[in-house]
């Protein structure tokens, strides 16, 4: 057997005939070329026959054992009567990358679950590489339209780069899936998403959760005004929790004592957890603070209380005791709670939408933990695109198998 055709075996890629082949100092390159006479353009895919002019072009393939491979190959121009003149297409890369197909899903599979420096290494790229192969790869393959058939959305906004930049997040409720992301928080980064949905989806969205932002609020009664707006029945509670928190500082700021002081800092994680989540020692100084300190363990109250209404499935029974609860919240003599019961009679309706639909963004806030955890293995994202072509690689559906598991590469 020739050597072209051991290394044709060896390549397997449809369509494509090694012709030449020569060692170099960082591995080998194949010289390769189409096995179809008439080329085909690159943007349209319509077959060619005028030839404008031909290069010399080279692409990174999978390694060969510690053997970097290259595949070269005169690279025609065309004339297409569609888009002028263009580089034709090749069966084992897609036009303007210089690396081929399975080469770009071995990088996307691996940046999956693997640190993109992880990848990196092992492919031996460099480090941007990777996130522009990822790019390329989510645009190619995250499916016709990820928009189609949303009825429940939620929308949600995720910090980078040390909190200080921000993308707005939409998540499918049903499929369980982030369909759309964009850089920016306010109402006008929302209003591109429905811009994009269109006005005939607009109409049949039913139920949009999201946290009380008032920027979000404006832009989904402006789009789709029949969506039942719900609340984030999380943010409600962090809402809650932080009113605790502010009394218990404001408590120990009021202390003189050093030792009563640092004690009272001690109960910090007691009061915040659940509590069948307490050890033996938290449920002791949750005990101390009942027995010393009434404030603190009024807004304790306060704050379990709001938890268990809304775990409640009975809309109005849950607005009754809602209605109740803002009443002893603003008469409890807590500034903090106060704040928070005026915040919960403004939003009244869209907290009770929770209790009657039990959607939250509980799926988009798991999603976003697992794109933190995305954005620390990649040790910092330094573009909104990257992070977005990272979320939708890793969270909108899109399951990979080793290039050597996928048909189309053999």
């Amino acid at each position: 057997m020739r050597a072209t055709s051991l290394l044709n075996k060896f390549l397997g890629i449809k369509k494509t005939r090694v012709i030449d082949f020569a060692f170099v100092s960082e591995g080998i390159v194949l010289d390769v070329r189409p096995t179809t006479r008439v080329p085909v353009c690159g943007g349209c895919m319509l077959p060619v026959s005028q030839v404008h002019d031909a290069r010399e072009r080279r692409w990174r393939h999978l390694d060969f054992g510690e053997m970097k491979v290259h595949l070269r190959a005169r690279l025609r121009r065309v004339r297409c009567p569609r888009c002028g003149i263009t580089t034709e297409l090749v069966p084992w890369a897609q036009p303007q990358s210089w690396f081929t197909h399975a080469f770009e899903h071995t990088v996307a599979y691996l940046a999956q679950s693997a640190a993109k420096t992880v990848v990196a290494e092992m492919m031996r790229i460099a480090w941007p590489t990777v996130g522009g192969i990822v790019t390329r790869f989510v645009a190619r393959h995250r499916g016709d339209d990820p928009l189609a058939g949303l009825t429940h959305i939620g929308v949600d906004e995720l910090s980078y780069r040390r909190h200080h930049e921000y993308v707005t997040v939409v998540v499918d409720h049903i499929k369980g899936r982030i369909v759309w992301a964009a850089p920016g928080k306010n109402a006008d980064t929302l209003r591109r998403f429905f811009s994009d949905l269109g006005p005939e989806r607009c109409a049949k969205l039913e139920a949009v959760t999201i946290d009380m932002s008032a920027a979000y609020i404006t832009a989904v009664t402006e789009a789709a005004p029949k969506a039942k707006l719900v609340f984030d029945r999380f943010h409600v509670q962090r809402l809650a929790h932080d009113a605790l928190d502010q009394v218990r500082r404001n408590e120990v700021r009021d202390l003189v004592d050093p030792e009563d002081r640092r004690a009272l800092k001690n109960t910090r994680f007691a009061l915040q957890k659940n509590p069948w989540n307490l050890t033996a020692i938290e449920t002791g100084r949750l005990a101390d603070v009942q027995r010393t300190n009434a404030p603190i363990y009024r807004a304790y109250l306060l704050k379990e209380s709001l938890a268990e209404i809304l775990d409640r499935r009975q809309p109005n029974v849950a607005g009754r005791l809602l209605d109740r609860w803002t009443d002893w919240a603003t008469h409890a003599k807590l500034a903090p709670f106060a704040k928070l019961a005026g915040t919960i009679r403004k939003y009244r309706e869209g907290i009770l939408a929770y209790v009657a639909t039990g959607f939250s963004n509980g799926r988009t806030e798991g999603l976003n933990g697992k794109a933190r955890t995305i954005t620390r293995r990649s040790y910092g994202l330094h573009s909104a695109q990257s992070l977005i072509a990272m979320l939708f690689l890793c969270c909108s559906g899109l399951k990979l198998l080793p290039a050597h598991s996928t048909p189309s590469f053999h």
